[in-house]
């Protein structure tokens, strides 16, 4: 089986089983991008997931703005459409939020992780061939958590008897993603992806790296990220 149909079908497994999981409250909404934007993400794999891969990114889970509209991880719609040539019908998750609303590539909101990320591969590379030859993103959880009052409740946050199935699931996936890309490094965007790759990546031969989160929350982030990100890369040696 080819490199993307092998991700199509570890992609598709990860979908199928976190749907079956149940969240009680303070989580009173959770979207599943993997399914009501599945065909972003399907093209976003055949596209750029067909080879081996020296780095692969890893982000934590989607963002309102990003991941939840587009389907790719953290999924900026100027770059999804404009830099990668994705744009495709996206669906709605079966419960919506009203102050959460997907509507795919017509949002008008800018996911800032995602602007910021995606915005230093393209000042670097010249399109996203010469990124995606040696290089993937993807995320540790596919889904969001959401509060009733919309807030967003990121998977860390989780009680125990909830995050133990969830990364379950995760993790499996994880480690088949790493089988099929074949990697020299997994690099962490923050903390917590970071550690998640240490603990689930323990027995394979890859070198992890991080990089700051391209968060707005962050303050770091926002004192220039792109410049902290492109440091930390260069004196790791993974640039």
């Amino acid at each position: 089986m080819s490199t993307s149909k092998s991700l199509i079908e570890a992609a598709k497994k990860l979908s199928a089983e976190v749907n079956l999981l149940k969240f009680a409250d303070p989580v009173s909404y959770v979207y599943n991008p993997l399914d009501y934007a599945w065909e972003s993400h399907q093209s976003y794999i055949e596209k750029f997931g067909s080879s081996k891969k020296r780095v692969v990114f890893m982000g934590m889970n989607p963002g309102p703005w990003g991941m939840s509209q587009t389907g790719v991880p953290f999924g900026e719609i100027s770059f999804v459409r404009d830099w990668m040539g994705i744009d495709k019908p996206v669906e709605k998750p079966n419960r919506e939020h009203p102050k959460r609303p997907i509507v795919g590539f017509e949002c008008a909101k800018s996911e800032v992780s995602g602007r910021r990320l995606w915005g230093l591969f393209a000042q670097r590379y010249q399109d996203p061939a010469s990124f995606f030859e040696d290089h993937f993103v993807l995320n540790y959880c596919p889904l969001v958590f959401m509060e009733e009052s919309s807030r967003n409740r990121t998977p860390e946050k989780l009680p125990a008897i909830e995050s133990s199935a969830l990364f379950s699931s995760c993790d499996q996936h994880l480690r088949r993603c790493i089988e099929i890309l074949e990697p020299n490094w997994i690099v962490g965007v923050g903390g917590f992806a970071q550690t998640r790759a240490k603990e689930v990546l323990s027995s394979f031969e890859i070198r992890h790296g991080k990089v700051l989160h391209p968060s707005p929350a962050s303050p770091a982030a926002n004192r220039g990220w792109a410049e902290a990100a492109t440091k930390q890369l260069t004196d790791q040696g993974i640039w």
